[in-house]
């Protein structure tokens, strides 16, 4: 099973998706989209301790983080 998990205020959110399931996998697709699309930032884990951006969904990825857009003021 697949996650991507979605930072916001209120805490995280998580989504499990199995990535063998046309359905599944089309879902968490669009879910990626929609959320790059409103300034979420989406990473995921290369190694110990390293993440990487990713600009474009990804159906291999075990772990997903959207983190979303810094407001300052």
């Amino acid at each position: 099973m697949a996650i991507q998990i979605v930072m916001d205020r209120s805490g995280d959110s998580r989504h499990h998706f199995n990535a063998n399931d046309a359905q599944d996998l089309a879902r968490a697709e669009q879910r990626f989209y929609e959320l790059t699309d409103a300034g979420f930032t989406a990473s995921v884990r290369t190694g110990p301790g390293q993440v990487s951006q990713i600009r474009s969904f990804d159906p291999t990825a075990k772990e997903t983080v959207f983190f979303p857009r810094l407001v300052g003021g």
